[in-house]
């Protein structure tokens, strides 16, 4: 049986994309699956940091697909969750080093040792982006509850639909207090605009911020709520019937999104 590949993306950075990834990866390793995160952010590599594995690099994504390296050789095994992989990306490359086939091709080899390739997209929609996406089978869009990523994630989602892929929705830093305050979007203004199905909803946490400076996976944090989200998510990913616990709002901002979006 041939792996899944399942692209990270979103309309803007420092929507908690790479957090994302990692933990979304860690989770399916979890579940029991051989799962390879694959940084394609290159040149600004991130992932090795928030995962904890920066001191053991040796190859990276564009070695494997320029053929300096295998696969295996490229790959940094986790040590604390068993069946993760790391594939970095490089940081002393620009995004044009790689080519769709080049990245295709590499892709083909993925899905035959692994269960499950996550890649992780450069936010927007440049070179890095169409890479990401060519060999993908799914696409998961990274959106915080503002109106500037909405909008962002709006655009992205159009573009991953042009490429014949279904995104599905992770509203990420959701603070339902903040939402009854009115001051940010709550995730049915979210899903108003962007009209994709909902796969989860991740509160925020200050979890989030501790696992990435320590590199310890937050989805082996069990006081993190944000870790258990994106377990949720995994198991959904993987198939399983999850509900999703959503929040119950007095009211939302949806007068200003509406404003923006020009809806009624």
């Amino acid at each position: 049986m041939q792996g899944k590949i399942i692209v990270v993306t979103s309309g803007k950075g420092g929507v908690g994309k790479t957090t994302a990834t990692s933990s979304i990866g860690a989770a399916l390793a979890l579940e029991g699956n051989r799962v390879a995160i694959v940084d394609m952010d290159i040149g600004l590599r991130n992932l090795d940091v928030v995962m904890g594995l920066e001191n053991r690099i040796v190859f990276n994504i564009v070695d494997v697909v320029q053929d300096r390296c295998k696969v295996e050789q490229a790959a940094i095994r986790d040590r604390r969750i068993e069946n993760l992989f790391l594939i970095p990306a490089s940081q002393s490359d620009n995004k044009d080093v790689l080519t769709t086939a080049g990245v295709e091709r590499v892709a083909k080899e993925l899905r035959s040792r692994f269960d499950y390739i996550i890649m992780d997209s450069p936010a927007g929609i440049e070179r890095g982006f169409e890479n990401s996406v060519v060999a993908a089978d799914e696409a998961l869009v990274i959106c915080t509850p503002d109106v500037s990523a909405v909008r962002d994630a709006d655009r992205v989602i159009g573009l991953l639909y042009a490429r014949s892929l279904n995104p599905k929705l992770i509203v990420n830093r959701l603070e339902p207090a903040r939402v009854m305050r009115g001051e940010m979007l709550s995730h049915e203004d979210v899903l108003e605009v962007l009209s994709i199905d909902l796969v989860g909803l991740v509160p925020m946490d200050e979890k989030v911020l501790i696992s990435s400076n320590t590199g310890t996976p937050l989805v082996l944090q069990n006081d993190s709520k944000a870790g258990a989200a994106f377990r949720q998510i995994a198991r959904r990913l993987n198939g399983e019937d999850v509900t999703i616990e959503m929040p119950v709002y007095k009211t939302s901002m949806w007068q200003k999104i509406s404003k923006t979006f020009g809806l009624k």
